[in-house]
């Protein structure tokens, strides 16, 4: 298939999962063997597309057809034909539905453990499955009912029904030795009871095929094991698992991009979707009742009455694929978060020029900038669960005034200081997060889905620059202060771009307010989840009450976007007192600003991690020989990560063991006992990583938690060498 360039897409329509799982299945064993070489010589093959059907030339006498449906979608296998003699059970229609890309399903949301299950006696559960045993009443996820007033920007939970309070019936302790005991209370009606006989016999499917996938690696796995994932993906779907099907897809297509030589490697990616399906898939199979696993069917909802709306500011996006635009921010009176997304092929060169770019809903239309700093009256809207608002039939829009950032919902966006606001957004265990902080998609309401997630805003009074960072203090919350003169500055942070291309405003806006120490500066933007104490900085304001602060023009509305709108000398008073230098007292990370989160001695356990993903079993049974290793494991256990040293060198023992049969002979390694092992390690590597940044934030405490969090981590799997 022709290429116009290094970084375009295959001109092919997406495919329904189990219409290529089937395509593969019908083949024969030989057949099979050559499918791999095949999907990979039809990147040379020609490709037409005319009256929405596409032709694929595989020889003289083979051309593929495809007939997408009107959604653009191969969702039946009728809409797949080949001329050849042995089709439908041929190789060249399977090769060329392996080509395709995998169709977009929604996606359920991932689950938050609470920070209290990082330590007890429920850590030693077996790796059998066992879960961590619970009191009678309590829940091993998050209290929702005791926090009412629970901050909207950490992630939830999807919901299978309604959101009403739930009692999680109480596990018994499966290590306890047989004796008496006394009788557990009966689960409460309507108390979910949890995964049924066929959900169960679907998770165990998918932890087969992701086993094997993970056995084999990236660099093994090919159109076969992926139609196998595909088809338990889809066997998922139809007993109602919709969280793990969508981390089952997720697997498949981060593989796609790992194999394809024009799309960059996203290893970070592929390794949290397969820590996401092996987990989610671990707690099925062995009858978790937890709700949030089973996942929900995310659609789109309508508000009752109008939407009135406030531009908040615009965000550029630079994504994978070529793809560039513009994400402009909306907050409604209750502080519920909106987006107006713009984004398509085009690169950084789009997500510069889309700042002023036409935005059109239904007959409304208008430009982004004027969005941003006005507002929008909607009639009947339709929002996508991930707060993005749709042009559906039916939907009105008309131009509205715009409020300041001061009066535009202030105590649900600045009233927070931002240790309390990391304390939500990266708990002390955070297991299954594919999207990240940076994701703008992600969601962070409280009950339901349909709103975007809120982004962060705090006071801050520039200190020093740090190359393209800014260092800066944290200043008191409230109106008032400074009432009393100068405020004394709160704990260090740092201060980084969202972007740092040329092509965006954020580097030079960025060095402007640098040359300025001591200016006052109110910041939107989102939290680093992989530097420490870092904001991702998106736009800024003038700080009430202050002369030294930013002087925006009228028509700005009291904000200016970094990526588009470009400071000037006028903006910036002309006296700035100088910032007082910190005391060990009030800052006691000012002398470890500079450090990143990667001298934590876990990137060690990453590295293992990662590897066993990229090279499979065999690599990292390899990576067992040698002095690197023992190295390895001592200097964590010289740090105090006694068992994330003892788990790189379990799985490193596991990756190389293979069984005997009654002859001697070797009869191949068990994928389970590894996939089992990996599973424990990565879980493990994503506690602690987030523990260290859940403890980092000045301000912040840790409740009970130790750094080394394989004491327990809430999910089932035993982080504890066997």
């Amino acid at each position: 298939m022709t290429r116009s360039g290094t970084t375009t897409p295959l001109p092919l329509p997406p495919v329904a999962p189990e219409v290529f799982a089937s395509a593969v299945e019908s083949l024969t064993t030989r057949l099979r063997g050559r499918l791999d070489a095949a999907v990979e010589a039809l990147r040379a093959a020609p490709v037409t597309a005319e009256d929405g059907t596409f032709a694929v030339r595989c020889g003289e006498d083979a051309l593929v057809t495809l007939a997408p449906d009107p959604s653009g979608t191969v969702s039946d296998t009728e809409q797949a034909h080949c001329t050849c003699l042995l089709a439908p059970r041929c190789l060249h229609r399977a090769a060329v539905l392996g080509a395709c890309p995998i169709a977009v399903t929604e996606p359920a949301r991932p689950v938050v453990i609470a920070p209290s299950v990082l330590s007890g006696p429920g850590a030693a559960a077996e790796l059998t499955g066992a879960v961590p045993p619970t009191e009678p009443g309590c829940s091993a996820g998050p209290d929702r009912s005791a926090e009412p007033d629970r901050p909207t920007d950490g992630i939830r939970p999807t919901e299978q029904v309604s959101t009403t309070e739930r009692v999680r019936p109480a596990k018994p302790n499966r290590l306890a030795g047989p004796g008496p005991g006394p009788e557990p209370a009966p689960a409460p009606a309507g108390a979910p009871t949890g995964p049924t006989t066929p959900q169960i016999r679907a998770a165990t499917a998918l932890w087969t095929a992701a086993a094997a996938v993970l056995s084999a690696g990236t660099a093994g796995t090919g159109p076969v094991l992926e139609a196998e994932l595909l088809r338990a993906a889809h066997t998922a779907r139809l007993t109602g698992l919709h969280r793990a099907e969508a981390a089952a897809l997720s697997v498949a297509r981060c593989l796609r991009t790992t194999r394809d030589p024009y799309s960059p490697g996203r290893l970070t990616e592929l390794v949290t979707a397969l820590r996401e399906l092996l987990l989610v898939a671990h707690l099925l199979k062995a009858g978790d009742p937890e709700p949030a696993l089973i996942g929900a069917v995310r659609r789109n909802h309508r508000p009752d009455g109008s939407l009135r709306l406030y531009g908040v500011c615009r965000e550029p996006v630079i994504g994978a694929d070529d793809l560039g635009g513009v994400v402009t921010h909306l907050l409604d009176d209750d502080g519920r978060w909106y987006t107006l997304r713009d984004v398509q092929p085009g690169g950084p060169a789009r997500a510069g020029r889309a700042g002023t770019a036409l935005v059109a809903i239904r007959s409304f239309l208008s430009d982004h900038f004027r969005v941003s700093r006005g507002g929008l009256i909607i009639s009947g809207a339709t929002v996508s669960p991930e707060g993005r608002l749709l042009a559906e039939r039916g939907v009105r829009a008309t131009f509205a005034a715009g409020r300041p950032w001061s009066e535009a919902a202030p105590a649900t966006v600045f009233a927070r200081p931002l240790a309390e606001s990391a304390a939500v957004r990266f708990p002390a265990s955070l297991v299954g997060d594919p999207g990240g902080a940076g994701d703008h998609e992600g969601t962070g309401d409280p009950e339901g889905v349909g709103y975007a997630r809120p982004l962060i805003g705090c006071d801050m009074e520039i200190a020093a620059t740090d190359g393209e960072d800014l260092l800066v203090h944290e200043l008191p919350c409230g109106g008032d202060a400074f009432a009393d003169g100068r405020p004394n500055p709160g704990g260090p942070f740092r201060l980084a771009p969202a972007h740092s291309h040329p092509a965006l405003a954020h580097t030079a806006n960025f060095r402007r307010l640098g040359a300025r120490p001591g200016l006052r500066i109110r910041v939107l933007g989102r939290l680093d989840p992989d530097r420490v104490t870092t904001l991702r900085a998106l736009a800024v304001g003038p700080v009430p009450g202050t002369e030294a602060t930013l002087r925006l023009p009228d028509d700005w509305q009291g904000r200016a976007d970094l990526g588009y709108d470009i400071l000037l000398s006028d903006h910036f008073p002309p006296d700035i007192p100088s910032p007082s230098p910190p005391s060990p007292s009030t800052s006691p990370g000012f002398s470890s600003w500079a450090a990143p989160s990667a001298d934590s001695p876990l990137w060690r356990v990453r590295r293992l991690v990662e590897l066993a993903v990229t090279g499979g079993r065999r690599i990292a049974a390899e990576s067992m020989r040698g002095n690197d290793h023992d190295g390895h494991a001592a200097v964590l256990r010289r740090s105090g990560l006694v068992t994330g040293s003892d788990l790189i060198t379990v799985l490193g023992a596991v990756a190389g063991r293979r069984s005997l049969d009654v002859f001697g002979r070797h009869s191949g390694a068990d994928p389970d006992q590894y996939a089992t092992r990996w599973l424990a390690t990565a879980v493990y590597l994503t506690a602690a990583e987030a523990n260290l940044r859940h403890g980092t934030w000045p301000g912040h405490e840790h409740a009970d938690t130790d750094t080394d969090t394989g004491t327990g981590t809430g999910t089932g799997v035993d982080t504890r060498h066997s």
